[in-house]
């Protein structure tokens, strides 16, 4: 794990708002600059309430974002765009929508294709859109960073593009859009928030310089999470949670997630399980994987959720699973669908999942995620 003196590289975006009833700053901060068009990329629910933002001028809406999208939804994002030459590009809604708005920033009107930006650093700039980004949910930190993710139907891979040309020139985030955000989504996202603040915190390129990010992203969760479940309109709940999924947003762009994720994907490219879904379910089962090889961070973790564990593989994991089975959430595999005779496949993909795997301060076999399958199951 990285040192103080270790050199690491923090992106934040320009401008944020944080606040209930802070959305309808979007439109004020966007009559500043002149935009005069503007682009909402969101899904049907969100479309339907984008007065909020209180932009002017001519506004086009994208509502047909879809949960995990794939190539095919982004070339339907990317026609709007086109067709609407907006001067501003506004993702409304979860880390879908956001991501989506991201790779329409950078694709439209441009001479490259999305292939030819997936990997790092290869978006040519600069973009000819503003970004804004606006979370309806607690769990993506999308706002935050400068990776966009969208699954290849044909290898049913996700294709990770990063980018500095990605961040948004401003985040609002008004922790009141996520009121009606029912219960179950709220513990599955909340534990994806979690999942990228613990993930980075144990990580191999772990720094001193976003720890404190994502152990106080962790210590929000384990404080909030089972308050907001409980009642979706607790302001303070709210807030935390998404203070928790921004902090967690700050850990992605200089340490990235690790084995977690690489072992949740293939749930959602293969079987369409909701990326926070999958995440919660994985995440007792990697944690307690990795405590031999970071037992310190380990019990700080267990100490900013709440919960009481020693040292061994066996304690975090029994800790871990309740916390995330008390919130409601399903823990597995054939819970959600997911047939047993999948599990080499869904095995195979997480293991070629390097830029994540080779993160994992545990080194992660095929045999090993295999096994976590089973026990999943």
């Amino acid at each position: 794990m990285a040192s103080l003196d270790s050199p690491i590289t923090i992106v934040r975006p320009h401008l944020i708002e944080f606040g209930i009833g802070t959305a309808g700053k979007l439109g004020k901060w966007a009559a500043e600059k002149g935009y005069r068009r503007a682009l909402v990329i969101s899904d049907a629910f969100n479309a339907s309430r984008i007065d909020v933002l209180e932009l002017t001028g001519e506004v086009t809406v994208f509502s047909e974002v879809t949960p995990e999208p794939d190539t095919a939804n982004l070339e339907k994002v990317l026609a709007a765009a086109n067709g609407a030459d907006a001067e501003l590009i506004v993702g409304f809604g979860g880390g879908s929508a956001m991501d989506l708005a991201k790779l329409a920033a950078v694709l439209a009107g441009s001479a490259q294709t999305l292939h030819e930006v997936v990997g790092p650093n290869k978006v040519h700039g600069p973009r000819k859109a503003a970004l804004a980004q606006v979370p309806t949910t607690s769990g993506t930190g999308s706002e935050a960073g400068i990776r966009a993710l969208v699954t290849d139907p044909n290898t049913m891979a996700k294709l990770a593009v990063e980018s500095l040309h990605m961040l948004a020139d401003i985040a609002v985030i008004d922790p009141a859009l996520t009121f009606t955000v029912p219960a179950r989504t709220t513990a599955a996202t909340g534990i994806d928030a979690m999942a990228h603040c613990v993930e980075a915190f144990t990580n191999r390129k772990a720094h001193p310089m976003v720890d404190i990010y994502a152990i106080e992203g962790t210590r929000l969760v384990g404080k909030y999470l089972a308050r907001a479940v409980k009642d979706g309109n607790d302001a303070e709940a709210r807030a935390g949670l998404s203070l928790a999924s921004l902090y967690g947003g700050f850990c992605l762009g200089p340490v990235n997630t690790a084995g977690g994720h690489a072992l949740a994907y293939p749930l959602g490219t293969r079987w369409h399980v909701a990326h926070g879904a999958a995440n919660a379910l994985i995440f007792p089962h990697v944690l307690a994987f990795n405590t031999p090889s970071a037992p310190g961070k380990t019990k700080a973790v267990m100490e900013a959720l709440g919960r009481q564990s020693s040292d061994n593989i066996a304690s975090v994991f029994d800790a871990a699973y309740a916390f995330c089975a008390e919130l409601g959430i399903e823990m597995k595999l054939s819970g959600l669908g997911v047939p047993e005779s999948d599990l080499d496949a869904m095995a195979d993909d997480a293991f070629a999942i390097r830029r994540l795997l080779d993160n994992n301060p545990r080194d992660l076999t095929r045999a090993d995620i295999r096994s976590i399958y089973t026990a999943a199951f």
